[in-house]
């Protein structure tokens, strides 16, 4: 029998579910993408969808912080598509 803690337990339940979530969106990327619809309005409606969410959940401080450490990540160039690892 596997032992494992609460809390290393919650992490890959999360881990989990976004990765179900990922599968989730690229298919409905791929999908709106199929139907002609340009990759720069699926993103902003996605990010638009997503704000909105949280700041109904979360409100407008802690959305705000959260944009703060995506500005510091994407600067950082997490996001970039084709980047190479040193």
């Amino acid at each position: 029998m596997i032992d494992m803690q609460g809390t290393e337990l919650d992490e890959m339940i999360a881990a989990e579910k976004k990765q179900v979530a990922f599968e989730y969106h690229s298919e409905a990327w791929a999908d709106g993408f199929s139907d002609g619809i340009e990759a720069e309005i699926l993103a902003e409606t996605a990010i638009s969808t997503a704000l909105t969410e949280l700041v109904r959940r979360h409100g407008e401080d802690e959305v705000l912080q959260l944009l703060d450490q995506l500005r510091q990540r994407i600067v950082a160039g997490e996001f970039i598509a084709d980047r190479t690892l040193q």
